[in-house]
């Protein structure tokens, strides 16, 4: 389902094509070559994801804070895990991990059947509700939850994208991860590495793609 793209209340200037254009011949001089994932990216109105002081920078290849010591990731990573994520083929069901401003929930939305998505702050998973509703995804469901453990209701899971980094991959995550199906996962502490995790059975084959640098994949649920 597109999503709808006609909220222009930040101003014309920060939804125009030639901009989002710009933004992706970028992305792919720095290698994404998924179609499916860059046509998503370019849909997609960023700028409805930060406050209306930074909706100028929304179109830039860079993070931006979105409050909370939180900050929405850089248009490349989020491309750069999708296709990741979507390496192995189409998917139905995919945990994500860190709803943060959903951003990354609405690109992902767009390209897999179902998203499952968890967040500790409320407050943020809050607004992201209501500005994946105002553009039209209703495939997601949420959870205001410690995402160290996931959502095992739902498991197990074609994919899992984690947008916060722990030290190491977390068991119960693992353990939610169908056979064959893919995470992708920033790991790490002083020094991180976007990772990808392929389940083959019992065993978990592990590639490291890339340094990056994530916001620590925090315990504990937050509520105001």
């Amino acid at each position: 389902m597109p999503v709808r793209d006609d909220l222009n209340r930040h101003g014309i200037g920060m939804t125009s094509q030639r901009t989002r254009e710009r933004l992706l011949e970028r992305l792919f001089e720095e290698g994404i070559r998924n179609l499916h994932v860059l046509e998503t990216i370019r849909r997609t109105p960023r700028h409805l994801f930060v406050d209306e002081a930074l909706s100028h920078r929304a179109y830039e290849d860079t993070a931006l804070p979105i409050g909370h010591n939180q900050t929405l990731s850089q248009p490349y990573i989020v491309a750069r895990m999708t296709e990741l994520l979507l390496g192995g083929g189409p998917l139905d069901k995919v945990l994500e991990v860190g709803t943060g401003s959903g951003y990354q929930t609405a690109v992902l939305a767009q390209v897999v059947e179902r998203v499952f998505s968890v967040e500790r702050i409320y407050p943020l998973q809050e607004r992201a509700k209501e500005t994946l509703k105002a553009i039209n995804v209703r495939n997601v469901v949420f959870r205001h939850s410690d995402g160290n453990w996931g959502w095992p209701q739902y498991g197990p899971y074609d994919a899992i994208l984690v947008t916060a980094a722990p030290a190491e991959v977390p068991v119960e995550l693992l353990n939610q991860l169908a056979d064959g199906g893919r995470m992708v996962i920033p790991v790490g502490q002083h020094e991180q590495f976007l990772t990808l995790v392929i389940r083959e059975g019992d065993a978990f084959i592990r590639q490291q793609v890339e340094p990056v640098h994530f916001v620590p994949l925090l315990a504990g649920a937050i509520r105001s």
